[in-house]
């Protein structure tokens, strides 16, 4: 039973960040002990080449698209089980077609992204054969993209984000909510961006240990996850945002001692848009976290 329950806390480190612009950096559990520590490497990919107006979808005689490939370097120091610095950066290629005066026009983009940092505060709560804990988590995302780009990878602005999330888990079965809102900063003006839209949040994920050696500390998990996204309008480079967002999907967690790795797909359920935008499309997600 106690080495199930560790399972469970280590497996968190990977299950709660799997979001590109989610709550909080990285690791919401691990390490729970004084000084310990913690590292993640994330690839995402995500894209599509279909377009809506509202929630209705139209024609794309121009071939409007965005395709983003973005590997995330995370990172998690505890000073205490009860509060943690935590970092994360992503390095990001992507490409889209937009439309300009009537014609389709290609641009692309690469580098480093912004940097988001992150102070999560627990409060712990322990019972017999369970754990769970209440965090509220003050995050910052500084404007260290690269803006030189025709797709650029970073806006220029300063970004401040803040979350409420509860977690709690058993020998067998985890459960995660998390309620969160990014303030958007204005970026740069040569990039023709005022300000994007401001952003609330919430993330479920839901699941099970169906197996689990005890004798070698391995496992998997099967778990579902759920994102609900509001972006209030405004304008960005490729021109208005403001979105409302249901997506959903399966995510399987293999571990053993403090080493983890996880595959993760997740498909739009319910998109609403301000304007004509593209939809945000499917996602994979695939990345290996270690703990000590």
């Amino acid at each position: 039973m106690k080495a199930r329950i560790i399972a469970v806390q280590l497996a968190a480190c990977v299950i709660a960040p799997a979001l590109l612009w989610a709550h909080q950096p990285v690791m919401d559990m691990a390490p729970r002990w004084k000084r310990g520590w913690g590292a993640e490497i994330r690839n995402e990919y995500r894209g599509s080449d279909g377009v809506k107006d509202g929630d209705a979808k139209v024609d794309n005689p121009l071939g409007r698209d965005r395709w983003v490939n973005t590997t995330w370097i995370e990172g998690v120091y505890a000073f205490v089980p009860q509060v943690r610095l935590t970092a994360k950066i992503p390095w990001v290629r992507q490409r889209r077609v937009i439309v300009r005066n009537g014609a389709a026009v290609r641009q692309s983009g690469s580098g480093f992204g912004d940097l988001i940092l992150g102070a999560p505060l627990k409060r712990l709560i322990v019972g017999p054969g369970t754990l769970a804990d209440v965090t509220l988590t003050p995050s910052l995302r500084v404007p260290t993209g690269d803006t030189s780009d025709d797709f650029p990878v970073g806006d220029g602005s300063t970004d401040f984000g803040l979350s409420l999330t509860y977690k709690r888990d058993i020998a067998w079965f985890y459960q995660y909510y998390d309620l969160f809102y990014w303030a958007n900063g204005r970026g740069k003006k040569s990039l023709n961006t005022n300000k994007d839209g401001d952003e609330i949040g919430f993330d479920m994920n839901l699941g099970l240990l169906p197996y689990h050696d005890m004798r070698t500390n391995t496992g998997v998990w099967v778990m579902w996850d759920l994102q609900a996204r509001y972006q209030d309008r405004g304008v960005d480079a490729d021109g208005t945002t403001g979105t409302i967002r249901l997506s959903t999907g399966p995510m399987v967690m293999w571990y053993k001692d403090n080493l983890m790795l996880h595959v993760q797909y997740t498909v739009p359920a319910y998109e609403w848009f301000n304007g004509s935008q593209v939809s945000y499309g499917q996602e994979v997600t695939v990345g290996m976290g270690i703990t000590f």
